[in-house]
């Protein structure tokens, strides 16, 4: 009988594009979503809930190949042979449920989603195929109030997660404004509007002259390779550059500007309205230009949206993995797109939404020191005589009972200079010891591990004597003495 061949042991590694989140990044995340869903909250937005699996179907971006619809999402077929693939944002689920749900909910339906969603693309530097979104939608209104009102929420949020106003901006477009400056063109549906929509989208990173050289001829870029162009005289090109270089000193100079662009055009003319309506009613609320601006620049989602389109971008400068210093750029984006629902209903519902990258804005906060490092662990009661376990599981119950974070060594005991290894490893603020003489004398020691690694580090003998990071206290006063002993900490 041949001898059955080894299974090899599977490799403990992540899949591609995918990655582990541990105590300090996980609290870090938890922190900023239940801040921002407190806006939410205040701004009388529902929190929902919705599958991470859906239908590709109700997706409707993708649809089945041959062999699966691997285009984008990670998808399957059911055994009853429908295809199912794990959601790739939140909005295409919320078009779902409020079409299924629509006669049992209010109209208009606000409602915030917080949750992983999942990307079957190539992965690359801080590009990962799982990540967070965190979305607060209007759905069954027109009304411009709803689009400034998600203006005014969203810069609301990133002020309370702590970018503070002047690190931050606002900016809103509005996609009819384009339509209208096409309708000037004389661009219609096809290859032609298409290829201006790309170029438009090229903006901030090209500027207005590599936008004229792509609308014309074309341009060499950075590499050195020809990119043509869409073919574009300069005067048919002309109104798109007026269009992206309508911001003026404020905002009624902009609006100016954006109505000359558009001229006679109808759509165009509704969607400078539709602009100046947002910026009148954010005023009368006191979000003024240094926290929200109407900005023809903002072009990123105007192939997506249907009507006004706004992206938050921080305003401060970091460096680069070269050293050198640009601005850390957008964090979240949003726009009106009453087209969504139609898929299900056969009728236009109007909707506006935002979405906050909440993963690039923690490495925003991050590079501004306003959260990383270790996050503290636990106070640990360590063992002296593991017969006594009884003894320490009572104080460590004392503690918890009181709202204080602590846990009992559940290691070997016999060193304990393993215990307190165990304890710095943890990041533990405070170590509880009670051998057998503390005991009969009704104390314990507490020993402050932050404060005992900094006298470690700096000071000198004498210093150490004077601020001692081990003292006794009486047994009945555990609680509130670590209590105190931890305010100091925190100090």
């Amino acid at each position: 009988m041949a001898k059955q061949k080894k299974q090899p042991r599977p490799k403990a590694e992540t899949p591609k594009g995918f990655r582990d989140y541990f105590g300090a990044d996980v609290e870090e995340r938890r922190h900023m979503l239940d801040a921002i869903a407190g806006v939410y909250h205040r701004y009388g937005f529902d929190a929902l809930e919705s599958s991470g699996v859906e239908t590709v179907e109700a997706l409707g971006k993708f649809l089945p190949d041959v062999d699966r619809p691997n285009e984008g999402v990670f998808a399957w077929q059911d055994e009853d042979e429908t295809w199912m693939a794990l959601r790739y944002d939140l909005t295409a689920p919320l078009a779902r449920v409020y079409a299924q749900h629509r006669n049992d909910l209010p109209t208009p339906y606000r409602r915030y989603a917080m949750g992983p969603v999942w990307r079957n693309e190539k992965p690359g530097p801080g590009r990962f195929r799982q990540f967070y979104q965190c979305d607060a939608d209007t759905v069954g209104t027109a009304s411009m109030a709803a689009d400034a009102e998600i203006c005014a929420m969203l810069s609301d949020a990133l002020e309370e997660v702590g970018i503070p106003r002047g690190d931050y901006v606002v900016r809103i477009n509005n996609r009819k404004v384009l339509n209208g400056v096409l309708e000037v063109m004389g661009v219609a549906e096809g290859e032609v509007r298409d290829a201006v929509l790309r170029t438009i989208d090229k903006f901030d990173k090209v500027g207005e002259a590599g936008v004229r050289e792509l609308l014309g001829k074309g341009r060499l870029d950075a590499s050195g390779a020809y990119i043509d162009g869409v073919g574009l005289t300069e005067e048919q090109a002309e109104p798109v550059v007026r269009f992206l270089t309508s911001k003026g000193d404020d905002n009624a100079a902009t609006l100016a500007n954006l109505a000359g662009a558009v001229g006679a055009s109808e759509i165009g003319q509704a969607g400078v309205d539709e602009l100046r309506q947002i910026a009148d009613l954010l005023a009368a609320q006191g979000y003024g230009p240094d926290r929200i601006v109407i900005d023809p620049s903002v072009v990123r989602g105007l192939g997506y949206y249907t009507g006004p389109v706004f992206e938050a971008e921080l305003t401060f400068e970091i460096l680069d993995d070269k050293g050198r210093p640009r601005q850390f750029g957008s964090v979240a984006g949003g726009g009106r797109y009453d087209d969504l629902v139609a898929r299900f209903t056969g009728q236009t519902v109007p909707a506006v939404g935002v979405s906050i990258g909440v993963d690039r804005l923690l490495a925003a906060l991050r590079e501004k020191g306003r959260v990383g490092g270790t996050a503290q662990g636990p106070v640990v009661v360590t063992v002296m005589d593991r017969d006594r376990m009884a003894d320490y599981q009572t104080m460590v119950a004392d503690l918890r009972n009181a709202g204080i974070r602590a846990e009992v060594y559940l290691g070997n005991p016999k060193n304990f200079g393993n215990q307190m290894k165990y304890a710095d490893k943890r990041n533990s603020p405070i170590a509880i010891i009670e051998g057998g003489d503390e005991k009969e004398r009704g104390v314990v020691q507490l020993k402050d591990l932050i404060l005992g690694a900094k006298i470690a580090e700096n000071a000198t003998l004498e210093e150490w004597k004077e601020r001692p990071s081990q003292i006794e206290v009486s047994r009945a006063d555990l609680v509130a003495e670590v209590r105190k002993m931890l305010d100091s900490q925190n100090a």
